[in-house]
């Protein structure tokens, strides 16, 4: 007589699977919950900072972006949108990541699951907000750029998944470390507005060039400030996704290449902390 019974690790699996989809589903659904507009402020969220972000930096300042190379697009709005909706979903999902593990402190003293799932189910529920962002760009640049961009739209999955892989990497890092050094948690909030501003969510690669010039001719020092921009992991997520929505181009190797390897360091990093800390997180609960 044959066995059917399910082995007990596969069993385990099965249930961390469950569990992981209904924590997810349920970070979804408390998201907006109970609020009149619901998932609408998904949208009206970024489009409020898009809309104060265009008037400063494109009307007041006057930034200017290179039009879409394939595109030939010239709408900061549009440019700077893409670049507010990413940095959006890394910073949004990285705090929500963070504090996944204290805001069920209460759960995770009364049974025993693998804590990852806490935090793997909160960056899934701002995946898939992102995910409707992305496609409500993508409507938006078809519109005002033509179908040309549909040809480039595939490129957004692989994006995504790498963006997730990242993000959570570094979520896992911190949900576990600000247990046991509650001062990440305000530490985190300056840092990620240093971070955002040093990505160029709203000024291009252009404008640090120039300055890294006028720097040289001024006075004679040399910096390398194009390199070090562009070594920041966000900065090179922006890009690739304007690369897609804005110029209608393919990312070059050498930015998917840097996207592998900062969510691959990421991802094992975070993995290998969390794996460490993560078993005496209730007693320090």
């Amino acid at each position: 007589m044959i066995d059917t019974q399910p082995s007990p690790r596969a069993a385990e699996r099965d249930i961390t699977f469950n569990l992981l989809k209904n924590l997810t589903l349920r970070e979804i659904r408390a998201e907006y919950k109970r609020t009149a507009l619901g998932r609408v402020w998904s949208l009206i969220n970024p489009l409020a900072q898009i809309a104060v972000y265009s008037l400063v930096f494109g009307l007041i300042l006057r930034v200017e972006v290179a039009p879409g190379l394939n595109s030939g697009i010239e709408f900061f709005p549009a440019w700077i949108g893409v670049g507010v909706i990413v940095w959006g979903f890394i910073s949004g999902s990285i705090s929500a990541g963070m504090g996944s593990l204290m805001s069920n402190a209460g759960l995770l003293t009364k049974v025993y699951f693998p804590r990852w799932v806490l935090v793997v189910s909160t960056v899934f529920a701002k995946a898939s907000t992102f995910a409707t962002e992305l496609l409500v760009l993508l409507v938006i640049m078809l519109v005002i750029g033509g179908p040309a961009v549909l040809l480039y739209a595939a490129l957004l999955i692989p994006l995504l998944v790498l963006t997730c892989v990242f993000a959570l990497g570094i979520a896992l890092l911190l949900s576990v470390a600000s247990v046991y050094f509650r001062d990440l948690q305000h530490l985190w909030t300056i840092l990620a507005q240093v971070w955002m501003y040093a990505s160029g969510v709203m000024f291009s690669v252009d404008i640090v060039r120039n300055a890294e010039r006028a720097l040289e001719e001024e006075s004679g020092m040399s910096l390398p400030l194009v390199t070090l921009f562009q070594l920041n992991p966000a900065e090179r997520f922006l890009t690739a996704y304007r690369n897609v929505l804005y110029d209608f181009t393919v990312p070059g190797w050498d930015i998917w290449l840097q996207l592998i390897a900062w969510s691959a360091i990421s991802l094992i990093i975070g993995s290998l902390v969390f794996r460490k800390l993560a078993r005496n997180i209730v007693e320090e609960i």
